[in-house]
């Protein structure tokens, strides 16, 4: 299923890592599918708090923490720019279902990068 809120379809995930040849489009890409998977979750889950919002981005943020491998592979990696840009994204989807007092930190608590 996929998303369907409108500020989410309209959005350009992770704009900032596509425009820099220091990410591989290919990664960027599966790094924008967690983030879309996520929000298809919250819409078929609809979470009804902040515990349950962060229990879905953290299962997300630990689909990030496997992809870092594919960066280093690629001689690349999700360092300070990808990080803020990921971080980013993920509060911008939880504002995006409704979740204006969602912690960034709380959000992406179990990052590797």
């Amino acid at each position: 299923m996929a998303a369907t809120n409108e500020q989410v379809t309209g959005h350009a995930f992770l704009k900032a890592l596509y425009r820099d040849g220091y990410y591989p489009d290919h990664l960027v890409d599966r790094g924008r599918d967690i983030l879309l998977r996520l929000c298809e979750r919250l819409e078929a889950e609809r979470p009804d708090g902040l515990d349950a919002l962060y229990a879905l981005t953290r299962a997300a943020t630990e689909e990030f923490n496997a992809l870092q491998d594919a960066f280093w592979e690629a001689d690349s990696d999700i360092e300070t720019v990808a990080r803020e840009e990921i971080a980013e994204d993920f509060h911008f989807v939880a504002r995006a279902y409704g979740f204006e007092d969602a912690d960034v930190e709380e959000l992406i608590a179990t990052r590797d990068w």
